[in-house]
């Protein structure tokens, strides 16, 4: 066998064994009723549960723009502030997010799609009109979407994720921010448990 075709196998069978992780992954996706963000934790199935005094945690933003889930907070949420922090650092560009989970840049519903996907809350990216109708109407206990037609947001453990600058801090593109932002104007929607 020449050189040239022991290369081409070891290609296939590097392909093949790409294909059986995804396929794999993809079932056990359809078990839980969703799949993290690529390199964001697998989900343990926990449920919406509060620390023991029954109030949500609030995340923590670190002076480095990540954020840090609170103690106690649902795998789901885990999941979706670690997608955040995988993302923060992108540009903001139009239409990113959309065509793919994963792209160069992101714009707000681009962001809030990523984000929503690695908590097993979204299959598919959204644009920010179809936020309006996405999940229930009305604030989340842990995550909570704020979209319009021309915007989207999310605020999940306490801690905004907007590619908006919005009161102040941090330019353009998907970044956790310390600010709240006033939803009026906006859908205000959530996932059922969270």
């Amino acid at each position: 066998m020449g050189v040239h075709a022991s290369a081409g196998i070891r290609r296939l069978v590097g392909v093949l064994v790409a294909v059986l992780v995804l396929v794999s992954a993809a079932s056990a996706s359809a078990q839980t009723g969703g799949s993290p963000a690529p390199g964001a934790p697998a989900s343990s199935g926990s449920s919406s549960a509060a620390p023991a005094d029954g109030k949500p945690g609030r995340a923590k933003l670190r002076h480095n723009g990540m954020a840090v889930a609170p103690a106690g907070a649902p795998q789901a949420v885990v999941n979706a502030i670690a997608a955040g922090n995988a993302i923060r650092k992108r540009p903001y560009v139009w239409g990113g997010g959309h065509g793919s989970f994963e792209s160069r840049g992101y714009d707000c519903s681009g962001s809030v799609s990523y984000v929503l996907h690695a908590a097993g809350m979204l299959s598919s990216p959204l644009a920010s009109g179809p936020l309006m109708s996405w999940g229930l109407p009305g604030k989340g206990r842990w995550i909570s979407v704020m979209a319009n037609a021309g915007h989207a947001y999310a605020v999940v453990a306490g801690l905004r994720f907007d590619t908006s600058s919005y009161g102040g801090g941090g330019g353009s593109g998907p970044r956790w921010r310390a600010t709240k932002r006033r939803p009026k104007g906006f859908a205000v929607r959530h996932f059922a448990g969270y």
